[in-house]
């Protein structure tokens, strides 16, 4: 006799709906989410299935404020050359932007967590208590990456040469609502540190103290560039939404059009081969 058929389970916590009500995080979205919980407080959710305090919503609203918008950066220049060759897509704007997202801007803030995060997990006993043991771990660590030939992600900044302001706001902000967790306490110590090594100050990036914070908060550590992605596509709205009233892609374009010059052609010296 054969087996009855049963129908395939797909369970989900997230959204879900019926004729008459949609259901999420085991809420009524109508009624106890639309107009009662704000968009980072509900991205927060989201992500954790818990819902946050008021103090790590403020640090995580915080987060998303600082990562939203940083000037003509390529995500931002992208977005508007996009837009001026597919007006008909938005869509494809923003996702040119987002794509741009990795190792030199926005992913920043998900490398710096990762390595903080490693660090921690691979120090031996307890975490540091005092600002001179956080000071020794911060050093030891700046040490080994100098030894293996390795950046320390988040240290430097390309504009803010004399110091990122977002960095010391977010600090004081987790330490206001006593989140000031691990991860900030070495990303701090690794900017008190690190001159010893590299012979010379450098600021601690405002992305990479996001990862930090974002860390602190216990937020999934593959999804950090995910949140950083989330507060751009605000900040390339914005930008967009610029292009329209003011627009300068057209400039852009023409700008690299109109002064290029042609050369000879360069053959690659090893005949082309980058295997």
């Amino acid at each position: 006799m054969p087996e009855p058929h049963t129908q395939p389970s797909y369970p989900t916590a997230l959204g879900s709906s019926d004729l008459k009500t949609i259901t999420l995080l085991d809420h009524d979205l109508a009624e106890d989410i639309m107009g009662q919980v704000g968009f980072g407080e509900l991205a927060f959710w989201l992500a954790t299935q818990r819902r946050p305090s008021p103090g790590e919503t403020r640090v995580f609203e915080a987060v998303l404020a600082a990562l939203a918008d940083h000037g003509f950066t390529p995500t931002a220049i992208v977005t508007r050359l996009t837009y001026l060759s597919a007006p008909d897509s938005v869509q494809g704007a923003l996702a040119a932007g987002l794509l741009g997202g990795g190792s030199r801007f926005l992913g920043v803030t998900e490398d710096t967590g990762r390595f903080l995060h490693h660090v921690l997990t691979s120090a031996n006993g307890d975490l540091p208590a005092e600002d001179a043991d956080w000071d020794a771990l911060a050093l030891r660590t700046v040490q080994e990456q100098r030894a293996a030939g390795q950046f320390v992600p988040g240290l430097g900044h390309h504009v803010h040469k004399q110091g990122d302001p977002r960095t010391p706001r977010l600090m004081r902000i987790a330490t206001e609502e006593g989140l000031f967790g691990p991860h900030l306490s070495l990303f701090a110590a690794i900017g008190r540190v690190h001159p010893q090594v590299l012979g010379k100050k450098l600021p601690l990036n405002g992305a990479g103290v996001c990862g930090a914070a974002l860390a602190d908060l216990g937020l999934p550590l593959p999804l950090l560039r995910g949140f950083a992605l989330l507060a751009r596509t605000a900040g390339l709205v914005g930008q967009l939404a610029e292009e329209l009233r003011n627009p300068v892609a057209n400039d852009i374009f023409l700008s690299v059009d109109l002064n290029n010059r042609s050369v000879p052609p360069r053959p690659d010296t090893d005949g082309g081969s980058h295997g």
